[in-house]
């Protein structure tokens, strides 16, 4: 059965309205002509095509993957509420407040996240953002007509806020802006292929995927030389300063997460693992000496694939939880 954090996760996904195809960064299957994502991004496509903003009202729980125009009234007192917005792996979100009307001194409040939250596991982890998290939130009630726009520094952002009085509001313009090196990453899709560049930066990225898959890794290059190693607690990448881990877990947060192997050289091949957790997530840790670069392909691990154990496979975590 699904754990809460699946559930959780799908229930924001099932907002998404993103396009299928092929990016620079990734590529993701066709959907099938039942795939209710494609019929809904096919309509936005010919709506916007004609040169239009696309406007919509936003729920109290709600998940925007498209640029546009978003406003929110309150029919009633909404005390704990929050969109989640996610963008392809090259992209940046912007928010920009267009209009508030909210009563901060009455208690309500609208804060924008540089990350996704789910009770209180953060992504990015404080060890893989650039800023603290205290300096990740912006609020519209310290910071007012100061800082009316914020850009996300990776493909995800939400923003939380609480509206007491009916009739009180907000609107938001969200716009995407490109992003070279993408780093820390959610994915919108179950399945794609993705290639992570950190280039000569001392930084950590991470890719997230909130599904149980299988993860095909086909080329790393870490600046020095071979091997794959399963974790042990005598075993490891310690002291190398450039290195590839798996990380599976039941929540969103990365350093929470159980480090399941490392990867500390590289090479050119293949190398696949089945993660049966709810959250698989790839995390690069890079020095700045070198240029790191690491290509992979991942889908949804299905029930057939469990009972068929393969070599090189993580099969002792997480499976329970399918």
């Amino acid at each position: 059965m699904p754990s809460a954090f699946q559930f959780q996760c799908h229930l924001v996904l099932i907002f998404l309205a993103a396009s299928k195809g092929e990016t620079r960064y990734l590529e993701v299957r066709d959907a099938g002509e039942d795939d209710p994502f494609l019929l809904l991004s096919e309509d936005l496509k010919r709506e916007l095509s004609a040169g239009q903003i696309y406007r919509r009202s936003l729920r109290c729980i709600d998940m925007l993957s498209i640029e546009g125009q978003f406003t929110f009234n309150a029919d009633q007192p909404q005390l704990h509420c929050a969109t989640f917005f996610i963008g392809e792996p090259e992209e940046l979100i912007t928010i920009h407040y267009d209009f508030v009307n909210i009563d901060c001194q009455g208690g309500d409040f609208l804060k924008v996240f540089d990350g996704w939250i789910l009770k209180g596991e953060k992504f990015p982890s404080s060890l893989d953002h650039p800023l603290t998290t205290s300096q990740r939130y912006v609020d519209f009630c310290e910071s007012g007509n100061i800082q009316r726009s914020i850009r996300s520094s990776q493909n995800v952002a939400m923003i939380f806020f609480r509206i007491q009085q009916p009739g009180n509001g907000f609107t938001v313009t969200v716009k995407k802006d490109s992003n070279l090196f993408p780093c820390n990453v959610i994915s919108q899709t179950p399945s794609g292929r993705f290639t992570m560049v950190i280039p000569h930066q001392h930084r950590n990225c991470s890719f997230s995927i909130i599904y149980p898959v299988v993860i095909k890794i086909s080329d790393l290059i870490l600046g020095h030389l071979n091997g794959l190693f399963l974790k042990k607690p005598s075993a490891g990448c310690a002291g190398v300063g450039d290195f590839v881990e798996l990380l599976g877990g039941a929540g969103l947060d990365p350093s929470k997460m159980f480090p399941l192997a490392d990867l500390c050289h590289s090479f050119h091949g293949s190398a696949q693992m089945k993660i049966g957790c709810d959250n698989t997530v790839l995390r690069m840790v890079s020095s700045g000496k070198h240029i790191n670069r690491v290509t992979f392909e991942y889908h949804q691990l299905d029930l057939q694939e469990t009972e068929t154990r393969k070599e090189n496979s993580i099969e002792e975590f997480c499976f329970p939880s399918i």
